[in-house]
């Protein structure tokens, strides 16, 4: 019997103790509530700690920083322009007990902070132009594709300004700062603190994106057509420099082949003279010999000669053997023109 209530006693005893110790990690902070209301002061020391069993409740509260990520929402720029914008930011819970009072749980806090961070961005996005969400940099440079920095300063000086960022006052940076400021001091009666806002993403609205991208394909096409207009006026200068170059070596070889050509022939004329000029016979096989050369080129297949038969060019054709001139009615030795080829080929 005893032994039965000593066993009693000390499941008693444990469900007591189960249900009036807790323990607290390092990264929470807890509030203990009696009947629903808190009582005492948050718990914010990790260990082991003690409550009336049964009667009050833990309450545990994150101590580390906390996201909020928002939906990506529809606004409108200062310019009409309409864009999607989705925004982040991070929290931390600075006053449990007020946290606890005024939003319980995480869950009412996200809500709240999306109603605070959601309406300050869209103010604020709508007092400025849309350059000024998607810009960081005042003095940002373009970055040009173009390989040449003349066709570049080309390009920057178009009509239609393709290429040129517009001015900026404040740029992304001073735009999420403005959020922050604005939207922080709504949140110090929650008992949390926001710790930083950011732009995640700002994209066009789908409604109005195709009319952008035929734009920015305009543009480029522009680009492109005063790449190949360029290019067009360079290769004409490199052929016209190209035809004169060619027309300058050709002239130049044509008076070099000449001038050789000349050489030769001077050349080859003091030898033949040399050759031939020794010796009477010598004189005459030169003069046969040129006489051979001038018949092929005059006589041909189809070539039809009048002469008369005191014609001194064609004299090899009356004889192999001319003879002085004949006096007045004397008779002269015709060769047939069956013997001709006997001839020319005696002149090879």
């Amino acid at each position: 019997m005893k032994s039965t209530l000593a066993l009693i006693a000390g499941l008693v005893l444990v469900i007591v103790l189960g249900s009036g110790l807790y323990t607290v990690s390092e990264t929470e902070q807890v509030i203990v509530t009696q009947f629903g209301m808190p009582v005492g002061e948050p718990v914010t020391k990790a260990g082991l700690h003690w409550k009336t069993p049964f009667i009050q409740m833990v309450n545990r509260i994150e101590k580390r920083v906390l996201e909020w990520d928002g939906e990506p929402t529809p606004m409108t720029t200062r310019n009409k322009v309409f864009v999607m914008v989705d925004v982040f930011a991070r929290w931390e819970i600075t006053d449990p007990l007020m946290f606890f009072r005024q939003l319980t749980d995480e869950t009412r806090a996200l809500s709240r902070l999306n109603g605070i961070i959601g309406s300050e961005t869209r103010i604020v996005i709508a007092r400025h132009d849309f350059i000024e969400a998607v810009r960081s940099t005042k003095d940002r440079k373009v970055a040009r594709d173009g390989p040449a920095p003349e066709a570049n300063a080309v390009i920057s000086t178009a009509e239609a300004r393709i290429g040129v960022l517009p001015a900026i006052s404040k740029g992304r940076g001073e735009l999420e700062a403005e959020i922050f400021a604005n939207a922080a001091p709504k949140v110090k009666d929650l008992g949390i603190k926001i710790l930083d806002v950011r732009l995640k993403r700002i994209d066009y609205d789908p409604s109005v994106s195709q009319s952008i991208y035929q734009r920015m394909i305009s543009e480029r096409q522009q680009i492109a057509e005063r790449y190949r207009s360029e290019g067009a006026g360079e290769a004409a200068k490199i052929n016209g420099e190209r035809e004169r170059d060619l027309a300058t070596i050709e002239s130049e070889a044509y008076r070099k082949v000449q001038e050789l050509e000349g050489t030769a022939d001077a050349k080859a004329t003091e030898i033949y003279a040399k050759a031939y000029n020794q010796t009477p016979e010598a004189m005459e096989l030169f003069e046969f010999k040129q006489t051979m050369e001038a018949y092929k080129k005059l006589i041909t297949g189809d070539t039809t000669m009048i002469f008369t038969t005191d014609s001194e060019l064609f004299r090899y054709l009356k004889s192999s053997n001319p003879q002085p001139k004949a006096a007045s009615g004397a008779s002269l030795e015709i060769t047939p023109l069956n013997k001709l080829p006997t001839l020319l080929e005696v002149g090879r």
